[in-house]
């Protein structure tokens, strides 16, 4: 990866995959900052609801402009939107315009993500795409590790807004670098697509975005009702997504058929199940256990150290994939009911990283996996479809499931019963693992 021919376009990818990272992750330390000095508590949940749907739509478009016209057009127009989205909420004199600025991010982001996978299944030979996938992963281990104290610094001592600001800035560097990596593979980037997708001639391009703008409805429904306790909102939400998804994921997903269907809802089960997890985590340690925030961060830091050691263990050799997948899923499940048992004041907190630090590494080795899976079974002219489709479900079962065990803490503060649903889910992984090939 980072011989000469790949070494800028690896370089710049990782720089700018880190840069996201960190955004991601830092705007929950500095949100309280900002809504308080803009008077926006009244909007604070859209600060978040509104970048996720932003991404959905993004997704839906930026796979079908990358399949058609190469990966170039939509990376750079997700790049500049998300960059400009940062400046924008950097500088916003108020709320409202705070929130355009995170609107245009989660598109820019959405759009950037994805067509990054067409890239890498256009630009680099098949047999790098496991470490390709790896090094991306990798990428989000350092913002997790130092990331919040970061943004907690910099909000403290400077200001909030050089939390969205400075990374513009930082950011020059690596867009030069992926400019350079980029320069010399344009007819890679442009590989024919030997026929017209059918869904961009008969109308069908334009009822796959109008159901990602209702999935997105249907997410922020979703995750505005889980947030204000409104369950009559949580069931619209959901009637929305199950009005909707069956357009934006490949025929089969609802029902795991065998193939491409079982690797996109895998990857929504297993991704899904942990990231609601990582909202529960920190929340029984702080409320249960009485840890402080900073505390309660270090078992969260076990499981992004983890999540890199499994990334690099699955992109060493070409191991069996539906194993790897089958272990990666077991280990999420084990490691989440190892840390359930903190719920009890009387189980020793420790149990919390080991147990986020196995669920990691069984994260770490699925992901990848996953991404490789979507580009080896994708046709020609389909990478960034089917791209999008594993970004879409993996985006909205991660909010039906955090929506869901937030209802049910919301109603009976039942912290085991959450841990003991997402433990379910992600053993349900592990008999899906065995489908994601036509194999029998």
């Amino acid at each position: 990866m980072f011989d000469q021919r790949y070494r800028a376009l690896s370089i710049g990818m990782v720089a700018l995959f880190m840069l996201v990272a960190f955004e991601y992750l830092a705007v929950a330390t500095a949100m309280p900052a900002v809504a308080a000095e803009l008077n926006g508590n009244h909007l604070y949940s859209l600060a978040f609801s509104g970048g996720v749907a932003a991404a959905l739509i993004a997704t839906v478009l930026g796979g079908r402009w990358g399949d058609v016209r190469g990966p170039g057009a939509p990376l750079w127009t997700g790049l500049v939107a998300f960059l400009a989205g940062l400046t924008l909420a950097g500088a916003a004199p108020v709320m409202e315009v705070f929130l355009l600025g995170r609107f245009l991010q989660g598109f820019g982001g959405g759009m950037f993500d994805v067509a990054i996978y067409v890239l890498v299944g256009r630009i680099y030979p098949a047999a790098m795409h496991p470490r390709v996938f790896s090094l991306l992963a990798a990428a989000w281990v350092l913002p997790s590790v130092v990331g919040p104290a970061i943004t907690g610094f910099v909000t403290e001592h400077f200001s909030w807004r050089w939390v969205f600001l400075a990374v513009p800035i930082l950011a020059a560097p690596a867009v030069f670098a992926l400019w350079r990596g980029l320069a010399g593979t344009a007819g890679q980037q442009q590989e024919a697509v030997t026929e017209e997708p059918a869904d961009t001639t008969d109308g069908g391009f334009r009822l796959r975005v109008a159901m990602g703008v209702l999935a997105a409805i249907g997410a922020g429904l979703l995750q505005y009702g889980s947030g204000s306790e409104n369950f009559v909102l949580i069931a619209a939400g959901l009637v929305v997504l199950a009005a909707s998804l069956p357009r934006l994921l490949p025929p089969g997903t609802m029902r795991a058929a065998r193939g491409l269907p079982s690797v996109v809802a895998l990857r929504g089960i297993a991704a899904g199940s942990f990231l609601a997890a990582e909202v529960l985590v920190p929340l029984v340690l702080f409320d249960v256990r009485g840890l402080s925030p900073d505390q309660g961060g270090i078992a969260l830091t076990g499981g992004a150290l983890f999540w890199s050691l499994g990334s690099w263990i699955q992109g060493r050799k070409p191991y069996r994939r539906k194993s790897l997948l089958a272990w990666g899923c077991g280990l999420i499940a084990l490691g989440m009911a190892v840390t359930a048992p903190i719920v009890v004041p009387e189980a020793p907190v420790w149990l919390a990283f080991v147990g986020w630090s196995v669920a990691g590494l069984g994260i770490g080795v699925v992901y990848p996996v996953l991404s490789v899976l979507v580009l080896e079974l994708s046709a020609p002219g389909e990478q960034g479809k089917n791209s999008a489709s594993l970004a879409v479900g993996e985006s909205v079962l991660t909010i039906v499931a955090i929506a869901v065990t937030g209802a049910i803490f919301t109603v009976s503060a039942a912290y085991a019963l959450c841990f003991a649903l997402l433990v379910t889910m992600a053993a349900a992984g592990v008999l899906l693992a065995g489908r994601v090939t036509m194999e029998v």
